[in-house]
């Protein structure tokens, strides 16, 4: 298959490039599963977007990013972000995206470390509705072709230059390639490198493994966000679950909600001036600390100071999913407990959402564009994901104008079948889900809220000698998920053994404090 613009993706930042490229050339746009089934139609809370220009400032905004940041941030890719993000806005708006309102303007929330009401959103679901409003434009679009249940495997290099991928089609079993003159990174993720975690089952990191695999370079790799408040399922308990679990948005404590132990106690006070309104990161260590103190394995959340007809009305979702498991979000503790929800890390771009390269973009999850630093603002991630969705596209436009399309590869062989037995060097069928939950539970008892020297060396060996047992050919998309999450795991492993300081989401027992003098800096690899 051959395009102009291939996207590999279809989140927010995939589909908002697709539609900008749509108008410089034909597009493909590759999607591991459904269209609709990426972390942004999870997004509960909302896009940050400086609309009320009375009350707030891109200043403003722009500061409350850099403090999140934890001294980190790439300045000029916040001022970037805040100072384009309501054009991008004003541009879903304008695509019929159906934001709530109040009297004659948006309703805006409030939520941790943001000074002002800048957030965006519709009820609880706002991450659904800016994928609807998108993806119902590109279905549309006649210069862009959408291809479902394809994984993307490896880049396609040319003398240093990025020419398409070879991809696993999932509906037919069989190796293709996709040749284009510019191929943009979409691909979300790399949580579910974790046991516990809100992200959506596809999210093992593809897109960082196949471009470091090329050559690409990968910052922040030690920095991932750990959301506070998922909700624990009782009959849950006991189990080491790898399903996604279901996310209780920061705006739940935005509008007031507070966190209890299981003695009933609040406890947030006693970690930060903000209480429950601190950064997600010291939110999570405090609950986690909680947690360890009190012998629990979940804290509450309690929204009874809150009028119960607006939890109805501001989070019907969140309300509905606590009654099918028989809480009632209005009155009852709700148990809550910390997982892997965002990754700060990725591949490394400039302000054009290009990698180091040539003919290769990323925006999104899967980028590190230098606005998050140690720890992302809430909702700062579907505005990333717009403004430089948006900017990949147009910059990648700009090449493909002054750059001759890229020469077809040769036919690719079909397929050879899993390996039944131990014959082969594939990985068998029934070793699939026991290398998944052999990496996330490394992961998370080695490489997750707090980390120690000890026990990252220890993840760090596993994790190597696994992936020398699996360095060969992949021969399915199951065994090549587990060769980019053996592989992203290390690189994160990698970061935060080679970080010996705590800053932002990145917390490591034996250095437990902020050391500006030798860390205030990236690492690269």
């Amino acid at each position: 298959f051959k395009s102009d613009f291939l996207i590999v993706g279809g989140g927010i930042s995939g589909l908002r490039a697709g539609l900008e490229a749509a108008k410089y050339g034909h597009v493909i746009l590759l999607t591991k599963g459904k269209t609709e089934e990426t972390a942004t139609e999870k997004a509960q809370g909302g896009i940050a977007v400086v609309i009320d220009k009375k009350n707030d400032s891109t200043v403003f905004h722009y500061e409350d990013t850099i403090n999140a940041g934890a001294g980190i941030c790439d300045p000029e890719a916040v001022r970037f972000l805040v100072e384009n993000g309501s054009d991008r806005v004003k541009e879903l708006i304008e695509m019929g995206a159906n934001f709530d309102r109040s009297g004659s303007g948006f309703e805006l929330n409030i939520e941790g470390a943001h000074r002002k009401r800048r957030i965006l959103h519709a009820g609880d679901y706002t991450g659904q509705e800016i994928a609807r409003t998108l993806a119902s434009r590109v279905i549309k679009n006649r210069n862009i072709e959408v291809k479902n249940y394809i994984f993307g495997k490896d880049l396609i290099m040319d003398n240093g230059r990025c020419c398409g991928i070879t991809a696993f089609d999932e509906k037919t079993k069989k190796q293709i390639a996709f040749i284009s003159s510019a191929t943009i990174l979409s691909t979300g993720g790399i949580c579910q490198v974790y046991l516990y975690t809100t992200n959506p089952q596809f999210a093992t990191g593809d897109g960082v493994a196949m471009a470091y695999r090329a050559g690409a370079k990968v910052t922040d790799m030690e920095f991932v966000q750990f959301h506070p408040t998922a909700l624990v399922q009782f009959k849950g308990l006991g189990e080491e679950v790898a399903f996604p679990q279901f996310l209780i948005s920061e705006a739940v404590r935005g509008e007031g909600a507070i966190l209890l132990n299981k003695h009933g106690k609040r406890f947030m006070d006693n970690y930060h001036l903000k209480a429950e309104l601190a950064p997600r990161d010291i939110v999570s260590r405090a609950i986690f600390e909680e947690m360890k103190n009190t012998e629990s394995d979940h804290v509450h959340l309690n929204l009874s100071g809150i009028e119960p007809d607006k939890v109805k009305k501001r989070f019907p979702t969140i309300y509905r999913t606590c009654k099918e498991i028989g809480l009632d979000l209005t009155c009852d503790d709700i148990p809550v407990a910390p997982a892997a929800h965002y990754f700060m890390g990725g591949v490394k771009t400039d302000l054009n959402a290009a990698t180091n390269i040539a003919g290769l973009w990323a925006a999104g999850e899967v980028a590190s564009s230098g606005v998050h630093g140690a720890n992302r603002l809430a909702s700062n991630s579907l505005l990333e994901g717009v403004v430089f969705g948006y900017r990949a596209a147009v910059d990648a436009a700009k090449y493909v104008k002054t750059n001759s399309s890229p020469n077809p590869v040769p036919p690719l062989p079909a397929l050879a079948p899993l390996p039944a037995g131990g014959e082969g060097p594939g990985v068998r069928v029934d070793d699939i889900l026991r290398l998944k939950h052999f990496i996330k539970k490394l992961m998370w008892d080695h490489v997750g809220i707090a980390r120690s020297g000890k026990g990252l060396v220890d993840a760090k060996d596993n994790l190597e000698k696994l992936i020398k047992e699996l360095d060969h050919e992949a021969s399915s998309m199951e065994e090549n998920e587990i060769q980019n999450m053996a592989l992203v795991g290390k690189l994160i492993t990698q970061a935060a053994l080679d970080r010996k300081e705590s800053r932002g989401a990145h917390y490591r027992t034996d250095h437990p404090q902020k050391d500006d003098k030798n860390w205030l800096r990236h690492l690269i690899y």
